[in-house]
């Protein structure tokens, strides 16, 4: 039913106990699991565990989308090597997909210290994001929604289920984004399609978040690079 993507830049052990989670996620059909750089990890002996090492690093999309074009299930789910499981989200996340306009389904996102994540957003605009470098506000929602779903613009990247056949419509990930805005694009099209982005607060994972934009050059430039682009394609300058 469903395929789980998993994109590794040496994160070794922290993917390790994901793929444990989800091998006990009866929903699961498949893992893939992507080296983007070479690394030597061992997983679980089972066969939904499927391992690709790429001969050259490629960009988040570009893994995404070749993982998406060898699965075969009707929900393709792509996480960050540092999400953890406390349960079993997969039932409820489903269930929302019984609207028919909804393409893209995710949990509320908690830090280990039990906090809630802001991953549920307002479409960036440059005033937001101007705002933001200044310490203003940049856009996100003021208020926390209640327990539910809720149906916000966006939803970040670190766990994200969508539909295989509404995911194929729109052509995955924009492969132009390098590593960071693909999460922000891909809603921005579905919802320009007029398909729904749900949040179902109900459920809940646990991200070990890694900010490497604050802490390396290259990332920080990845980062600006890819906001730059999205602002140019959805003319939200």
């Amino acid at each position: 039913m469903v395929t789980a993507s998993i994109v590794s830049h040496g994160h070794g052990i922290m993917v390790r106990g994901l793929v444990e989670d989800l091998l006990g996620c009866p929903e699961v059909a498949r893992i893939i699991v992507t080296h983007n750089v070479p690394e030597k990890t061992e997983y679980p002996e089972a066969d939904p565990v499927e391992v690709i090492r790429n001969a050259e690093p490629q960009g988040y999309g570009a893994n995404q989308n070749a993982a998406f074009a060898i699965a075969s299930s009707a929900f393709f789910c792509v996480l960050n090597p540092d999400i953890r499981l406390k349960e079993n989200p997969f039932p409820r996340l489903l269930k929302a997909f019984d609207d028919p306009s909804a393409a893209l389904v995710a949990p509320k996102i908690i830090s280990p210290d039990g906090s809630e994540e802001d991953s549920a957003r307002k479409f960036p605009t440059a005033r937001d994001l101007l705002s933001k470098a200044f310490g203003r506000h940049d856009g996100t929602y003021f208020e926390k929604p209640g327990i539910g779903l809720i149906y916000p613009d966006w939803l970040a990247g670190m766990y994200l289920l969508v539909r295989g056949d509404i995911f194929q419509k729109v052509g995955g990930f924009d492969e132009k984004f390098f590593l960071y805005y693909e999460d922000v694009d891909l809603c921005w099209r579905l919802r320009r399609d007029g398909f729904q982005v749900v949040q179902d607060r109900s459920v809940s994972v646990v991200h070990d978040a890694r900010r490497e934009s604050r802490r390396n050059l290259r990332f920080a430039h990845w980062h600006l690079a890819s906001m730059a682009r999205y602002l140019i394609k959805t003319r939200n300058i």
